[in-house]
């Protein structure tokens, strides 16, 4: 069977055209039944042969840069979801350092405020301007607690010695600057364990209470001052019990 074309200049089907021309025509021949004629026709199947193999690549490749648009949207997804996880775990690293942070800070607010008696399971003997000839002042200017010579001597908060020696009727003495700004004085010391300078905590062992300077016997003298110095003395109670110490 032969088929001719119209005379005259024609430009010949560019290779997209034709291959989709073949298979459209190829799709009307099945429909019709005429495949099963032309398929017998030994240079129409290899033609068609041709044709069909020169459509297959076409198909082939459009897949392939489908599959390979589908792999690159895949690895942009999980690019996004590995970058928002970092950013997430950064962001909860950040929070719990703050966090840590906050706690250390409200830990060292709670130390710098806490308070304890300067002899632990003692009482008051002597109470504050109890009046007296004993006293070069007409009046006591502290409170006493009851302790044995050799008993330890607690700093009552955190604060930093000022003064430690010899304080003449007071017999060895520490006056430390309190966190708060204010001054405690420890009189009659038998024995002094810190030095000038040094940062003591709320609790820590300064010395040990004794019977030197002017006393009757051994027991703790106890001041809360303005000043480091002698005559700027408050009622050493009443301070006590604002930083949550009963006596």
């Amino acid at each position: 069977m032969a088929f001719m074309c119209a005379t005259g200049k024609h430009r010949k089907p560019g290779r997209v055209k034709r291959t989709t021309a073949q298979a459209a025509g190829v799709a009307a021949l099945t429909t019709t039944g005429v495949i099963g004629t032309l398929a017998a026709s030994p240079a129409l199947a290899a033609e068609n042969t041709v044709e069909q193999t020169g459509l297959t690549p076409v198909l082939a490749v459009s897949d392939d840069v489908a599959e390979h648009i589908d792999a690159q949207a895949d690895a942009q997804q999980q690019a996004a979801e590995q970058k928002a996880a970092e950013k997430a775990a950064a962001r909860k690293a950040k929070e719990e350092r703050e966090a840590r942070a906050r706690a250390a800070r409200e830990a060292e607010r709670k130390r710098l405020n806490a308070f304890v008696a300067p002899i632990a399971g003692s009482y008051v003997s002597t109470g504050y301007q109890a009046s007296s000839s004993l006293w070069s002042s007409g009046h006591h200017t502290g409170i006493d607690f009851h302790a044995a010579s050799g008993t330890p001597v607690h700093a009552v908060g955190s604060g930093t010695v000022v003064s430690t020696g010899w304080g003449g009727a007071y017999g060895n003495q520490i006056v430390i600057r309190m966190a708060d700004g204010m001054y405690t004085q420890y009189g009659h010391l038998s024995s002094i364990g810190v030095s000038v300078g040094q940062q003591v905590s709320s609790g820590q062992q300064i010395g040990l209470s004794g019977a030197t300077g002017n006393t009757t016997g051994p027991h703790l003298h106890f001041e809360a001052r303005t000043t480091p110095d002698y005559g700027s003395d408050v009622d050493p109670v009443a301070y006590l019990r604002k930083h949550g110490v009963n006596v």
